[in-house]
């Protein structure tokens, strides 16, 4: 729970979508950024990441790609930072 008592960001409908363990892992840390009202962050996520940058970056393509994660702004030096989208909006592909 974040620090004003909310609900967690997770969802448990992201395992019923066949994701990939790595994709789930990349939502779950993204949750719990949201869940302590930090910005989801390249730079942040890369912090957390134990597994290589490309598996990162492969997890936060899929993501994007069912609209379950959505790009705010991108600098030039690549550091991107996301918001979590609404669970009526994720694309079940």
């Amino acid at each position: 729970m974040n620090s004003q008592n909310q609900a967690s960001a997770m969802s448990q409908k992201i395992f019923k979508l066949g994701l990939s363990v790595e994709t789930v892992s990349v939502y779950l840390m993204c949750c719990s950024l949201t869940d302590t009202d930090t910005k989801i962050s390249t730079k942040k996520l890369s912090e957390m990441w134990n597994s290589t940058r490309a598996s990162l970056l492969e997890g936060l393509k899929d993501l994007e790609t069912r609209n379950i994660l959505r790009r705010i702004i991108s600098d030039q030096a690549g550091n991107t930072v996301y918001k979590l989208s609404d669970i009526k909006n994720w694309k079940l592909l």
